[in-house]
């Protein structure tokens, strides 16, 4: 276990000297720790439990009702558990993923864009928790974003340009408690996207591997280089003790990319508990068409919206949503949808 430093966030950033003193220790906490925590305003840890209060409603379900909500446009919906794998192991959790909910009649959705269409909600007060959720968070990330591009001397807005219509989603997984033949949650892995914000209960489950001096780190946005189960059983792992009134905080790959490894994408793990676990794992992303660059040059760009469902069509080769993509040829949409350069 670890003692992880706690920030709290000023009401708006425009790049004062404190903006400025802040963004430099975020900075450095991350490329020390891989990992900090933000503290959360009371209306802040009031709509969190809320959101949590939903989910455990919504996984009391039976699995033939929960299996009816997922969809074969997008990846939103429910994920048995066993169905996402690390690194050829099965994980332990069963998922509720939230992206972007976009109507049928959006013209995106008529176009035939993969991964689109809207959130197949098991009912309406799951939906007002998860969207009062998601706006908070949302919130969060811009503010540490331009924190973060402080941090680096950049202008406070350098960072959030790719944020703009953003493809934000969340995770909102459930653990069961450990059994005598496993305690595998999840295994352990790096996250795809550009920032990560988790809420977690008062169970505990999560470690996270901080960055070690002069050890080489996987590109995770390049198929030769999965991060899936890298390091798995070698240390240093420290666990993440779960706080009341915080979020944890941390890079994924596309901060990685963009920083050319000096922020590097921190792996993490779940161990399973005496008893079963809730969190939520929020995703602050760029733009579905939004071409990523190397703030410093030198690599290819990524394309988001195709490093997206790569990643996902990876993870899910059998779910229905992946089965239609590769039927009906809509990865070909992708090269047609990157955001003017």
């Amino acid at each position: 276990m670890t003692v992880l430093r706690t920030f709290e966030l000023p009401d708006s950033v425009s790049g004062t000297t404190a903006d400025r003193d802040l963004g430099r220790r975020l900075v450095r906490t991350w490329e020390t720790d891989g990992i900090f925590q933000v503290a959360a305003t009371a209306e802040q840890e009031k709509i969190t439990e809320e959101a949590l209060t939903e989910s455990r409603r919504f996984f009391a379900r039976s699995l033939p009702e929960k299996a009816r909500f997922v969809s074969d446009l997008t990846y939103s919906g429910y994920i048995a558990s066993g169905e996402e794998v690390t690194a050829g192991e099965a994980d332990f959790s069963e998922i509720f993923t939230v992206c972007p909910d976009i109507p049928l009649t959006d013209k995106r959705v008529a176009d035939a864009w993969p991964c689109h269409g809207p959130v197949p909600w098991p009912g309406e007060d799951y939906r007002a928790a998860m969207e009062n959720y998601l706006r908070e968070v949302g919130g969060i990330g811009e503010k540490l974003l331009k924190l973060v591009a402080l941090g680096l001397e950049l202008e406070p807005g350098r960072l959030t340009r790719l944020t703009r219509d953003g493809w934000h989603h969340m995770r909102v997984l459930r653990f069961p408690a450990r059994s005598a033949t496993t305690e595998r949650g999840i295994g352990a892995h790096t996250d795809y996207g550009l920032l990560v914000i988790a809420a977690q209960d008062d169970v505990g489950g999560l470690f996270v591997r901080p960055p070690v001096p002069g050890e080489p780190r996987n590109r995770n946005w390049l198929p030769e280089e999965s991060t899936a189960g890298m390091y798995q059983d070698e240390g240093p792992w420290h666990f993440v003790e779960p706080e009341p009134g915080v979020f944890t905080v941390f890079p994924g790959d596309i901060l990685q990319f963009l920083t050319g490894g000096r922020l590097l994408s921190t792996p993490h793990k779940v161990r399973l508990a005496t008893r079963e676990r809730y969190t939520m794992a929020y995703f602050h992303e760029p733009s579905f068409g939004a071409v990523v660059r190397p703030l410093t040059g030198g690599d290819e760009p990524i394309h988001y919206g195709t490093h997206f469902t790569n990643m996902f069509t990876r993870c899910y080769p059998d779910r229905v949503t992946t089965r239609r993509i590769h039927r009906e040829g809509r990865l070909a949409v992708l090269d047609r949808i990157r955001d003017p350069e």
